[in-house]
């Protein structure tokens, strides 16, 4: 099944359009210039970044985000020793970078090398993260927060057999959202309150690799730790969203932390000393633990004035070993035949003292609720099997299985007397694979694949149960033409006890490109998804248990994409490009039904031209139109552009 739904996932992105800026083509000489026994070849792309836009300003800052200034759009250098193992220090350095100044994806990366000393690694991002969220409780869980992700790796001895491998990387989270806390029940009014976002992730790496008989082992011991300290200060917000009622929050506090580590190993063994059988195997070991809290004060009034005052504590310390591992073996009894055997087991465990407790000092009531135990265990098998009838026919074929069994336990104490209460469930999922492979003619390549699975009781009501799937793919490339064409069904039948879900996915694509002359090139693409689900609903509603609606769903995504690529005199390049997106889903007139129709529409052009053989002038522009047919509160329109110079020093 995963490998069907890749190809599912992998379509969009073959559609989708680029963004204007940086621009391709760079300075200087692409051969580079020798300086005191390097090569060098490096270009530099700075200009300005302009914006107009028209309609809802916060939906366009959580799509496209780029904003007005100067910029260094992109850099790019590279620095080789001539002769290879000459330098005194180093013999590479790659460095590129994009977006840097103040646009909100930016990134970087570095890479330091000597020859048979060692190899230094380094990446970095930065993401500004707007959602007004504006269709959810009108803008009341919004949300202006900035990640920085940075990994580093440096490797010792390289080339050698046996390399010591150390690294660090980081992940951090930081801005102001807002939430909205309900008070004093289900019955009474929504209240917004600010939540500062602060978290933090650290993970610090040590191992090594080596060779000894024809069998590579690659250790490596690692240190994670995670620090969540998002709260909420004490504040008094008064009326909440309904202004009709007399429930108020006069005075909320809420704090949040979450400390843990989760120390791991991972180990790594590959063997192909026989020709005719490979190995491989992956263990690893984590074993995680956690402090939390959550301590909740939240003091008004209710419905009818009445003082409200409810207290929330839930804290507890939790452990969560997490043992893996797999073991593929690889046998070619044949030339023409493999055969793949694939074992893994997967083990994780929740275990410790977590307690819910919530207070009112209206009623004097106190109820705990304490959670004990989670475990979940899955074992599969997988058997694959290729073989090259022809030189152009080839078939496979596979049969996978797994077995996934979870328990868990808590202990109850709300209504005495106290009680300890115990789930387990298992889950079995048979499934088989066929497909073929053909090659007709040099220029041409197709392949049908297949598969069919069953499940007897799955974990959610949308987890495959009856399912089956069937993908083609047509492939015809000559040196101007290259022609590529996709087509996927997947559907999905899950029924139990309390719901029935339906799912039923189709996919079509075609992408093309064709170069008639040297200096032109032109490419077209067109997909179409086409996604129906259909789910019961359980919920509760006014303290009454809702179980006979349903959740109907459709969406018909077309996506359609063109560009030209022209260069002139060999001193010019000019790109144009349209990227059109719409769901053309329909289900009625009711503004309840859960289609999506939208238009989202971005052209595009771009101009560079060579100044001088270490300068280039560029200009880009990119519109977006975004459309919703039922409502017209997200809708914008937007102009988008840059001017730059591209140099080399």
């Amino acid at each position: 099944m995963k490998r069907l739904l890749l190809g599912l996932l992998l379509a969009a992105p073959a559609l989708a359009q680029p963004v204007v800026a940086p621009t391709p083509e760079r300075a200087g000489e692409a051969k580079g210039e020798d300086l005191a026994g390097y090569n060098v070849v490096n270009s530099i792309e700075t200009g300005y970044r302009f914006r107009t836009v028209e309609g809802n300003l916060g939906k366009y800052r959580s799509d496209v985000n780029f904003g007005n200034g100067i910029r260094v759009l992109g850099s790019y250098l590279t620095i080789n020793s001539k002769k290879p193992g000459t330098g005194k220090l180093f013999d590479e350095i790659v460095l590129s970078t994009q977006g840097l100044g103040n646009d909100p994806y930016q990134f970087s990366s570095l890479r330091v090398q000597k020859d048979k000393v060692y190899r230094f690694d380094s990446v970095w991002r930065w993401m500004d993260y707007f959602n007004p969220a504006l269709t959810i409780a009108n803008g009341q869980h919004a949300i202006n927060s900035t990640r920085q992700l940075q990994d580093h790796d440096l490797i010792l001895l390289p080339q050698s057999r046996f390399r010591l491998l150390l690294g660090y990387s980081r992940n951090q989270q930081d801005g102001p959202s807002f939430n909205t806390i309900q008070f004093p029940d289900g019955r009474g009014d929504e209240f917004t309150y600010l939540w500062n976002i602060r978290r933090t992730r650290n993970e610090y790496r040590l191992g090594t690799e080596f060779e000894v008989f024809k069998t590579k082992f690659h250790v490596l011991h690692g240190w994670e730790y995670f620090k969540d300290d998002t709260r909420a200060p004490l504040f008094s917000p008064g009326a909440g969203a309904n202004l009709t009622d007399t429930a108020t929050l006069t005075q909320f506090r809420r704090d949040e932390p979450s400390h843990g580590q989760a120390p791991y190993w991972r180990i790594g063994i590959h063997n192909e000393a026989l020709k005719t059988f490979t190995f491989d195997g992956r263990f690893t070991h984590t074993t995680g633990q956690r402090n939390f809290a959550v301590d909740e004060l939240a003091i008004g009034t209710g419905r009818f004035s009445a003082a409200q005052n409810r207290q929330v504590f839930v804290g507890g310390n939790a452990r969560r070993p997490v043992t893996t591992g797999n073991v593929t073996l690889s046998w070619f009894p044949l030339e023409r035949l493999t055969i793949t055997n694939h074992t893994a087991l997967y083990n994780t465990r929740m275990e410790g003292e977590g307690s819910y407790g919530e207070f009112s000092n209206a009623i004097a009531g106190l109820n705990f609720l304490n959670f004990q135990y989670l475990g979940i265990r899955t074992f599969s098998n997988l058997t694959d099997a290729n073989l090259k009838l022809t030189p152009w026919l080839g078939l496979y074929s596979g049969y996978h299985f797994s077995e996934r069994r979870i328990g868990s336990s808590e202990f109850e104490d709300i209504d005495p007397p106290a009680r300890l209460e115990r789930s387990e469930q298992t889950n079995r999922l048979h499934s088989g694979l066929l497909g073929l492979r053909l090659q007709p003619v040099k220029q041409l390549r197709l392949s049908v694949d297949g598969e069919l699975g069953r499940a007897d009781r799955p974990f959610y009501t949308t987890s495959e149960k009856d399912y089956h799937t069937v993908a083609a793919r047509a492939q015809w490339k000559t040196k101007r033409w290259s022609l590529l064409g996709r087509y996927q069904t997947n559907y999905n039948l899950n029924s139990n006890s309390l719901f029935v879900h339906s799912a039923r996915t189709r996919l079509a694509s075609i992408d093309g490109t064709f170069t008639p002359k040297p200096f032109l090139t032109l490419e077209a693409g067109y997909g179409h998804t086409h996604i129906e689900t259909v789910t019961g609903l359980a919920y509760f509603s006014l303290g009454e248990l809702i179980e006979n609606d349903r959740s109907l769903y459709r969406s018909r995504l077309r996506q359609v994409r063109l560009g030209a690529q022209f260069n002139v005199a060999r001193r010019a390049d000019l790109y144009f490009g349209y990227h059109r997106i719409q769901d053309a889903a329909r289900l009625g007139r009711s503004l309840m039904d859960q289609a999506f129709p939208l238009t989202y529409e971005t052209p595009l052009a771009r101009f560079s031209v060579q100044l001088h053989k270490k300068l280039r002038w560029n200009f880009g522009w990119q519109y977006y139109n975004y459309k919703e047919q039922f409502l017209a509160l997200q809708d914008y329109t937007a102009h988008t552009g840059y001017t730059s110079l591209s140099w080399s020093f």
